[in-house]
């Protein structure tokens, strides 16, 4: 690898931390799959992992069961790492309730969310690190085993410009729009560019500066990285890459394929409504899907374009979605922190998400391919994925079963033990806690 992962830290490994780091650091070197770090509360353990992903040199998948755990280990990998692209990939909503249908009530319930911008800007800065660096660690929750746009799809996309390159004017703004970036001249947000004659700013979507191209001609003649708030000239750059402002694009070819291939389902789908005299779903489901077409032919995105994703990437019926994973080099390690909890989770997103689409389609809301719009099932999660590490202080027997005896780390680098336990009898206990409460106020 060019790249090379550098661990910052002021602290040595101490307690049990030294040897727990060379018997994981030797099992992923001698490629063992499965590994269990056995690690007390306050016992280092991400200190060990940063130590292991250091050694090992692989980029690195670390899995958390929530938004806010994923978060604190986000920071400390960024204190670890700051010489390296530590990344942070979450669901970008703030507020999200899933389409939905009620047919006990009659209710349709439309899918309503409230996007983080922030969220956004990571999650897009996780793919492009992954597609221009190999020091990569991404801090992810379940939302990482999610549909996700083609990474074929997303690199052929990719925007090159450079200083002295010859393109027009009109040539750079096709291709920007092409790339889904939206034209605005007054609100220059992420995402958008603005035109003001042989200038044109862009503002990136995983980026908090933006560019400026100046051009003379039809070819680039200066490029800038500029403050998109005050506009002020940062530094001169030579060249930039510039990727998709969405994760789901397609070529217009692609778009082509699938809009016959939409077409086609939705026909034999409206037949099969229609001899079981379902009409008003048939007349649901066409007005709703025919829309969608109309919206993908001239804009070549539409809202809920996911739902179309196995058509767009041209993927067989029942076929795996593509995902984050799919962004990661062949080789790399996963590492799955407090394994207990998120095993059963990653286990569990399958069904739950089936259940309701199963409803929508049903009752003519979506075809029957938004089903493939869907989180992984466990055993295509584990197909995709190559060493994994379990970190727990309670692993469970899925993750000890597979990797056999845990590698333990018991001691603190501090040496602090756990506080004793006293276990008192249930009777007079009332009286007992106001004895403790009158002598705890009483210091």
């Amino acid at each position: 690898m060019v790249n090379k992962f550098r661990l910052v830290s002021h602290f040595l490994p101490c307690g049990d931390q030294p040897q727990a780091i060379e018997k994981l650091t030797q099992g992923i070197l001698k490629e063992k799959r499965y590994q269990t770090l056995l690690g007390v509360t306050g016992s280092g353990k991400t200190y060990t992992i940063a130590s292991v992903i250091a050694n090992v040199n692989k980029p690195t998948l670390v899995i958390s069961h929530n938004k806010l755990l994923a978060a604190q280990l986000f920071q400390e990998f960024k204190e670890f790492f700051p010489h390296n692209a530590v990344e942070y990939f979450v669901s970008y909503y703030d507020y999200y309730q899933p389409e939905a249908y009620i047919p006990q009530t009659d209710t349709y319930i439309e899918k309503d969310a409230s996007i983080n911008d922030e969220l956004d800007r990571l999650r897009l800065s996780a793919t492009s690190s992954l597609m221009t660096r190999s020091d990569v660690i991404i801090v992810a929750s379940v939302s990482c085993i999610y549909n996700l746009g083609s990474p074929a799809d997303y690199e052929e996309k990719l925007l090159r410009l450079e200083k002295g390159q010859k393109i027009s004017r009109s040539e750079l703004l096709h291709s920007l729009v092409d790339i889904q970036y939206e034209r605005n001249d007054i609100d220059f947000h992420r995402g958008r560019f603005r035109v003001r004659g042989d200038v044109i700013d862009i503002f990136p979507t995983y980026h908090q500066t933006a560019f400026r191209i100046e051009q003379f001609g039809d070819s680039i003649e200066k490029i800038y990285e500029i403050d998109p708030l005050r506009g002020k000239v940062l530094e001169p750059v030579e060249k930039f890459a510039l990727y998709p402002a969405r994760h789901f694009v397609a070529s217009d070819v692609r778009i082509g394929q699938a809009l016959k291939s939409i077409e086609e389902e939705l026909e034999e789908r409206l037949a099969q409504l229609r001899r079981q005299n379902k009409l008003l779903e048939a007349q649901r489901l066409e007005s709703r899907t025919r829309y969608d077409m109309e919206m993908l032919e001239e804009l070549g995105y539409c809202r809920g374009i996911e739902n179309y994703s196995r058509h767009l990437s041209g993927r067989p019926p029942g076929c795996r979605p593509f995902c984050l994973i799919d962004y990661f080099p062949d080789a790399f390690l996963t590492i799955i922190d407090e394994s207990h909890v998120a095993v059963p989770q990653v286990r569990g997103m399958y069904n739950g998400d089936r259940a309701r689409k199963e409803t929508l389609v049903k009752y003519g809301f979506r075809l029957p391919s938004a089903l493939d719009n869907r989180p992984l099932r466990f055993d295509e999660f584990g197909k995709l994925v190559d060493k994994i590490v379990f970190a727990s202080a309670t692993p469970d027997e899925y993750e000890l079963s597979r990797s056999g005896k845990p590698v333990e780390q018991i001691i603190r680098p501090t040496g602090l033990l756990d506080p004793e336990i006293i276990v008192k009898p249930t009777k007079n206990q009332i009286d007992d806690l106001i004895g403790l409460i009158r002598e705890r106020a009483a210091r």
